[in-house]
């Protein structure tokens, strides 16, 4: 699986460069998230992990995929929950590293049409076994993805 280092824009083997990075820096903790966001006929993915230093910021490795335009909102943000679950399988799975924490770019302020999600979505993930944050806690992996798709 390849992903970017978005500080170099190097392309890596994540699964080589994950257990390499964790052996250097055991004291890191590992983010998973994902953001989407539509553009005229294409709907833009960018799935995150952030390997975060305690108290000290986060290296960055990221994905981006162009789909066909997904219209409905429901359809669109589940795809993200999925990216991002894949990938923190992957992590745990195949790498043998521990994921800390899932981002959910959904927000606990129902006045937001994410909110409509949120439950099955933090559900859905914690029981696969993660941690699953939303807004408005610091969601590192989803800043990161956000900033990504735009």
């Amino acid at each position: 699986m390849d992903f970017i280092r978005m500080d170099n824009r190097e392309t890596v083997d994540l699964k080589t460069y994950l257990i390499q990075f964790m052996d250097k820096h055991p004291e890191c903790t590992i983010h998973v998230g994902c953001d989407s966001q539509n553009y005229a006929n294409v709907s833009v993915y960018a799935t995150t992990i952030v390997l975060r230093y305690p108290k000290k910021g986060a290296h960055v490795l990221y994905r981006k995929e162009k789909l066909k335009r997904i219209n409905d909102m429901w359809s669109r943000l589940w795809n993200e929950i999925e990216r991002s679950v894949e990938l923190a399988q992957f992590i745990e799975d195949v790498c043998e590293l521990p994921v800390h924490q899932v981002d959910l770019d959904f927000n606990e302020d129902p006045s937001f049409p994410s909110h409509k999600i949120l439950n099955a979505a933090s559900g859905y993930v914690t029981s696969l076994g993660f941690m699953a944050k939303a807004k408005p806690n610091l969601l590192m992996a989803t800043w990161a993805a956000n900033v990504l798709c735009h």
